[in-house]
């Protein structure tokens, strides 16, 4: 259960509250910004089997690979990619976070 609230937490409620904090003047566009960052897990369709409880995804699928992961960290660096490259090095964070629990479990 913590896994999942943490995961999930991640992807869904921190952005909220980053728009919120802040990207006042835009909260709402900032939002779905930061929100759409769930999209890359389109490259889970290219897994088999496509969905593994106990699989991590970092470096494991295209889009959640080191490669992407510096693209990310670049667009985060530059103002006027930073929240594209903030949403999409969150939706990473979420995921070593649940990845970080896979390695906990016995």
């Amino acid at each position: 259960m913590i896994r999942f609230v943490a995961h999930y937490g991640i992807h869904f409620i921190v952005p909220i509250v980053i728009a919120i904090y802040l990207y006042r003047e835009n909260m709402l566009w900032s939002a779905v910004i930061l929100l759409s960052a769930i999209v890359i897990d389109i490259d889970h369709l290219l897994a088999t089997p496509l969905f593994d409880p106990n699989r991590c995804s970092i470096n494991f699928h295209p889009l959640h690979s080191y490669w992407a992961i510096g693209l990310y960290t670049v667009m985060f660096i530059f103002k006027k990619t930073r929240i594209f490259g903030l949403a999409l090095l969150l939706h990473i964070l979420a995921d070593i976070v649940d990845c970080l629990f896979i390695l906990r479990t016995p």
